[in-house]
């Protein structure tokens, strides 16, 4: 120890009034007394203005980021003479109409349905989605046809009849290219039917209005034309289900914050960023029975005149639109003190925000869920006066947090200052109640999809799609990939498989069946029908079809346009045809599955 030192073996303190009286004692064993001024627990302390920085920069990464590149593509813009970009949402004339229409898909009859907002209909210059769009139409509903070539669909969509309400918009894109799906697309989308498929056509060629391909694949030689079958029925399959997002809803809810932390970055937003003290973090750690949690844990303070401290998810880009879901879901440990559940409808770093409190139990796992509906509007802790609802179709970011305050200078009754932990197993969307879910997603497949490596199969005796499943490029192979992509994917969905498709009018008796054996044929019209009715039946979410009319492939169907055949009550046939979700009619390690659901399969198959 050098000459002098003054290093502190024992040291005392007591307070007199405002001062600290210190009592050390020094290397040399004299006590030396010291008088200093005592902190006023009740003084500011100094601002953490590094941490203030850090917090701003951390939530609004993205938007200078993308400030920075449209400028970048705005001077690129002016250098090159390139003009904006164009509308990628074009509107269709269309004609007025009521009732029943003849006219060249005849005859039309509309069809009860009752989804809100827009309808997205793919493939819809095809024989099929042109079809759909028109029966969409005159239920009078806002439908969005996804094409390849605008000019082509001009040619065949404009002045379709439509009922009141309704209205036909265009957009330009190709499934097989992900770059092509701009989110702008998808504004509003509320259901989806998908007819885009491959394009087939006679080796010999064909005339501008498809006949020879019309009378069905049977008649002709056919050959692929354009895309490969895996770059439409797989990869355009996968493409769309990710353009359309979370928009048409996902039966097991859309994680917002995940246990394991996948997902959506998350950080902390404390009272620093108005001078207070309080500090916290979310990072991993235990959960429920074993599994991974992130723990929202600190240390509030209510020095500084702060009092709160959150953690945020970074701003979601676009925003999501979560008008499908229900409300929010949060699986937690309680530690019995109150927190908000925030949700913030634009990118704006202290704008409105909407607010509901929830209470937690002590030491007790518990879900808590939310309606959209509880969500009320706040800006700094005060309710927003004849504020909006919360708009579902607009969440820009999430936000967890534990408060002194409660709304209009109210104090939380369950907030306790210092150290907490809130571990959390997920944040997530959920869904309205089975009973309410009715498939956002149908889907035109195939009949013959699972036959061509089914055990016991005769190839000769099946329909030409099957004997030319490897001809065609694996055809049925990929067909049925994108089918399982579909399922894989969450979203309500109903997947039709129709036998061969013909051109005869609606009103063919049918038969509906499941685990893809029936052969047979059945009018374009009908499928068509058949698909827009789907969007309102409940029974048939996760429900996998096959279809054909009981007419014989060899005898005419033709109807007396002056008298069509009745609407038919689609629910009530589907009832009757008592079909099960989940019934795929695969081949899996070797045994074909039936019309067992496959889940149900592969557990007995494990359990032999």
């Amino acid at each position: 120890m050098q000459q002098g030192s003054q290093a502190r073996l024992g040291r005392s303190t007591t307070r007199q009034g405002s001062f600290v009286r210190a009592n050390s004692l020094t290397s040399r064993g004299r006590r030396a007394c010291v008088l200093v001024r005592a902190a006023d627990p009740g003084a500011r302390q100094p601002w953490d203005f590094g941490r203030f920085v850090s917090t701003v920069a951390y939530f609004n990464e993205d938007a200078v980021r993308k400030s920075v590149q449209g400028l970048v593509d705005g001077a690129a813009r002016v250098i090159s003479g390139k003009a904006e970009p164009a509308k990628s949402v074009v509107s269709m004339p269309v004609l007025p109409s009521a009732g029943a229409v003849v006219g060249p898909l005849n005859p039309l009859i509309p069809v009860p349905l009752r989804v809100e907002g827009t309808i997205l209909v793919t493939g819809a210059t095809g024989g099929m989605g042109r079809r759909v769009v028109s029966k969409l139409l005159l239920a009078g509903k806002k439908v969005r046809a996804l094409v390849r070539d605008v000019d082509k669909a001009k040619q065949l969509l404009s002045g379709l009849p439509c009922g009141p309400g309704g209205e036909l918009q265009v957009v330009a894109a190709d499934l097989s290219q992900a770059r092509t799906l701009v989110p702008e697309m998808f504004t509003d989308v509320r259901a989806c039917v998908s007819c885009a498929a491959v394009k087939i056509q006679p080796k010999e060629g064909d005339n501008s209005e498809r006949s020879k391909y019309m009378q069905g694949i049977q008649f002709f030689d056919p050959e692929v034309a354009d895309n490969s079958p895996e770059a439409v029925e797989l990869t355009g399959m996968r493409n769309l289900l990710a353009a359309l997002g979370p928009r048409l809803g996902l039966l097991q809810g859309l994680p917002l914050l995940q246990g394991d932390g996948r997902g959506q970055a998350w950080g902390p937003l404390d009272d620093v960023v108005m001078g207070g003290l309080s500090i916290s973090r979310i990072a991993p750690g235990a959960g429920e029975d074993g599994k991974p949690a992130m723990v929202f844990s600190g240390t509030v303070s209510v020095g500084n005149s702060g009092g709160f401290g959150s953690v945020r998810c970074r701003n979601f880009d676009p925003p999501l639109d979560l008008a499908a879901f229900a409300g929010m879901e949060l699986r937690l440990k309680g530690n019995g003190l109150r927190y908000k559940a925030i949700v913030r409808p634009d990118s704006n770093w202290d704008g409105t925000a909407y607010c509901h409190s929830f209470d937690t139990r002590d030491g007790e796992w518990q879900t808590i869920r939310i309606p959209w509906s509880e969500f009320f509007p706040v800006f700094r802790a005060k309710r927003v006066k004849d504020g909006s609802p919360l708009d579902g179709t607009m969440v820009s970011s999430v936000q967890i947090m534990l408060s002194k305050f409660e709304y209009d200078g109210g104090l939380n009754p369950a907030f306790k200052a210092g150290d907490f932990e809130l571990p959390i197993s997920h944040i997530q969307a959920y869904m309205p109640e089975t009973a309410k879910i009715t498939p956002t997603f149908v889907h035109v497949s195939s009949a013959g999809v699972t036959r061509p490596e089914r055990p016991g199969i005769i190839v000769e005796q099946e329909p030409p799609a099957v004997r030319m499943n490897k001809e065609l490029g694996g055809l049925l192979d990929f067909k049925l990939a994108g089918e399982d992509a579909i399922r894989a994917s969450g979203v309500p969905h109903t997947i039709v498989r129709p036998t061969a498709l013909t051109e005869e009018p609606r009103g063919m008796p049918l038969q509906f069946d499941q685990g893809d054996t029936i052969k047979g044929k059945i009018g374009r019209d009908d499928v068509a029908e058949l698909c827009v009715a789907l969007l309102t039946v409940p029974s048939a979410v996760g429900v996998t079809l096959e279809v054909k009319s009981t007419v014989a492939f060899s005898s005419p169907w033709t109807v007396d346009p002056a008298a069509p055949p009745p609407a038919r009550d689609w629910a009530e046939e589907l009832i009757k045809a008592d079909l099960k979700p989940g019934v795929t009619g695969k081949t899996i390690n070797g045994k074909y599955t039936g019309k067992e659901p496959e889940e149900k399969f592969v557990k007995q198959s494990a359990m032999v």
